[in-house]
C-alpha cells in the first residue's frame, strides 16, 4: 500500500492528501512525530519534514511540491497543474503564493506559533507573531476573494493545485479557530465549495488531541 507520512494539521501534508484523494489514488496515512527525528524517517527524508510519500514500488518522495508534481505527471487522468502552458504557470504562481508568501505571513505566525510550538515543547506563542498573522490574514483573504470572484476556480476554469494549496492552509487555520470568515464573503463561498468535495471529507474528520475545532469546521454550510 502507498504510505503518506504526515501531520494532521500540516498544510503541506493536507495538500498532498487532497491531491491523492482528488485523483482517487488509494493511500494509507501514518502520523510522523517529526520532532522525535526518528532514524528510519530521517533516512527517508534527511530534512526531517513531512509530507513523505512512499510509493508501492518503494519510491520515496519528499517535499509537497515535488510530490504533487510527481502525482500529476504519474497519474494524469485528472490534471491538477493546468492544461496549457499559461494555466500551468498560473497554477505554479499561486501554489508558490500560498505555500510561500501566505505561509510566511499568516500560517507561520498563527499555526506554527499556537500549535507546533506546543507540540515541540518550544514554549508559548509569541504575541507579536500572532498580531502580525491576524493583521496579514485580511489582505490575503481579500486577494483570494478577488480571485474567486473573477474566475471559476482560483487559477482559471478548472479545480487545480492552487485551490488545494490554498484550502490546505485555510483548513488548518480553520481547525484552530483562527479564521474570521466574515472578513470576505467571496473567499468563504469559494472555501465552502472546496470543502464540500468528497476529497475533503477525511480532513474534516481529523481530530487532534488537545485541540477541538470550532463547530463550523466540518459543517459544509458553515
Amino acid at each position: 500500500m502507498r504510505i503518506l507520512y504526515h501531520q494532521p494539521l500540516c498544510p503541506y501534508s493536507r495538500k498532498v492528501r487532497l491531491v491523492l484523494s482528488e485523483k482517487r489514488i488509494p493511500f494509507e496515512v501514518r502520523i510522523e512525530r517529526v520532532w522525535e527525528r526518528r532514524e528510519e524517517f530521517m533516512e527517508m527524508n534527511p530534512s526531517g519534514t513531512v509530507p513523505v510519500l512512499v510509493e508501492e514500488n518503494g519510491l520515496i518522495l519528499a517535499d509537497s511540491y515535488a510530490i504533487c508534481e510527481y502525482l500529476d505527471e504519474a497519474y494524469p487522468d485528472l490534471p491538477l497543474m493546468g492544461r496549457t502552458l499559461g494555466e500551468r504557470a498560473e497554477v505554479r504562481r499561486l501554489v508558490a503564493w500560498f505555500d510561500g508568501k501566505f505561509a510566511r505571513e499568516v500560517t507561520d505566525n498563527l499555526l506554527v506559533e499556537k500549535q507546533w510550538k506546543r507540540l515541540m515543547g518550544r514554549g508559548s506563542a509569541d504575541a507579536a507573531a500572532l498580531r502580525a498573522g491576524y493583521a496579514n490574514l485580511k489582505p490575503h483573504l481579500d486577494y483570494l476573494g478577488w480571485l474567486a470572484e473573477t474566475r471559476l476556480w482560483l487559477a482559471g476554469n478548472s479545480l487545480s493545485m492552487a485551490d488545494l494549496a490554498a484550502a490546505a492552509h485555510l483548513s488548518a487555520l480553520d481547525y484552530i479557530g483562527d479564521l474570521d470568515w466574515s472578513l470576505n464573503d467571496a473567499a468563504k463561498d469559494w472555501y465552502a465549495r472546496v470543502k464540500s468535495r468528497p476529497a475533503f471529507r477525511p480532513l474534516l474528520a481529523d481530530r487532534v488531541s488537545g485541540v477541538n475545532p470550532p463547530p463550523h469546521y466540518a459543517d459544509l454550510d458553515f
